[in-house]
């Protein structure tokens, strides 16, 4: 795809279809049950319905795209393992042998390992290829990548999700795989929402004190010397982010264009989704938040993205875990939704909606 012909998708993805969300939402109050007994889970199956255009809501085949990617920006000792540990988890997702991969099996997801640019990579068929270059560069010394090659990475994850479509994928869950990404994720974070460092960068996959002070100061010292622009979100995402935040921003932005909904995991795919949603407000219509990650920036990605995450268990894994442990939860709406009787079948006198619903 040449980047003229994404801007056209970009510029041409609709809102959420308001007769097919009001004809859900008929269906789910017709149901012998109390209006909006389930929370949020009605709210997604409305939405679901909202962007593919039909109250008839099935899930179909699902995955959950593993994005694995390399940050210069370790260099700065900003976490506790080096990037050898991603390209050992690549292989382990490949294998089958991860906590994503035990959980996506619990929820019939397939797990789909892509390598966007680790610097170790696996030779292994079952980890797609897509790397745009051999890991990002230090942000703390210069920008991450060129705009190219962050446009080059958006478009991979657009592209991902309609050949996945195509297949017959009907909703997708985000994951990540890098060494040093909440660091990027946090240098992102902090330009779009204007917030401190400090205010938005936690310890990752548990650093010390004296790392948490080198990984702030890193954030600063990138953002000092790129000064990305925060009314261009490329530009930020190519001068402090990392290429797996690009493969899922595009993502999000695939699943507008392609009408199919697409599950936020935690902190880093929040991000990736706020960026998506500054290139294509309407793109918020295909994106759906999981849980409330344990990241100090988490809840105020979510707020800016105007989302609520059913899911607060203080999870902080990673690797689309948290994307994955929507899944059965939806099924289990989708069960009651297409499943039980209505008030008619029933005889029983139909509830009608009060305030707040």
């Amino acid at each position: 795809m040449e980047i003229s012909e994404f801007y056209n998708l970009v510029g041409s993805v609709w809102p959420a279809d308001g007769a097919a969300a009001r004809a859900s939402w008929s269906h789910w109050n017709s149901l012998a049950k109390p209006i909006g007994g389930l929370g949020l889970l009605e709210d997604y199956i409305v939405r679901i319905a909202a962007l593919t255009g039909t109250e008839d809501v099935h899930l179909g085949k699902r995955a959950v795209f593993v994005y694995c990617a390399d940050n210069g920006v370790v260099e700065e000792g900003v976490t506790q393992t080096g990037p050898e540990v991603t390209a050992v988890v690549a292989g382990n997702l490949a294998k089958g042998d991860t906590s994503v991969c035990r959980m996506a099996s619990v929820a019939n997801c397939d797990v789909v390992p892509v390598d966007m640019g680790m610097f170790n990579p696996v030779e292994d068929e079952r980890v797609l290829r897509r790397r745009i270059a051999a890991g990002t560069g230090n942000i703390a010394m210069g920008p991450a990548m060129t705009r190219e090659d962050a446009l080059k990475a958006i478009i991979a994850g657009v592209e991902l999700v309609k050949e996945y479509k195509d297949k017959g994928y009907g909703i997708i869950a985000t994951g990540e795989m890098g060494i040093g990404n909440t660091t990027s994720s946090s240098a992102v974070a902090s330009v779009l929402l204007d917030r401190p460092v400090p205010e938005v960068t936690g310890r990752g996959a548990g650093l010390s004190d004296e790392g948490l002070r080198r990984k702030i100061s890193a954030i600063e010292r990138a953002i000092e010397i790129n000064r990305p622009d925060p009314s261009d979100s490329v530009d930020v995402l190519m001068k402090v982010g990392g290429f797996d935040i690009a493969a899922m921003t595009g993502t999000f932005l695939g699943g507008a264009i392609y009408r199919v909904p697409i599950i936020v995991d935690g902190f880093i795919s929040a991000v990736s989704a706020l960026i998506a949603k500054r290139i294509c407000p309407n793109s918020i219509c295909a994106i759906f938040a999981s849980h409330v990650s344990a990241e100090p920036a988490s809840m105020a990605v979510l707020d800016a993205l105007g989302l609520t995450a059913p899911i607060t268990a203080g999870l902080r894994l990673g690797e689309g875990t948290g994307a994955v442990a929507l899944l059965p939860l939806l099924d289990m709406s989708l069960s009651v939704y297409h499943g039980m009787c209505t008030f008619d079948d029933t005889g029983i006198e139909a509830y009608t909606p009060q305030g707040g619903f």
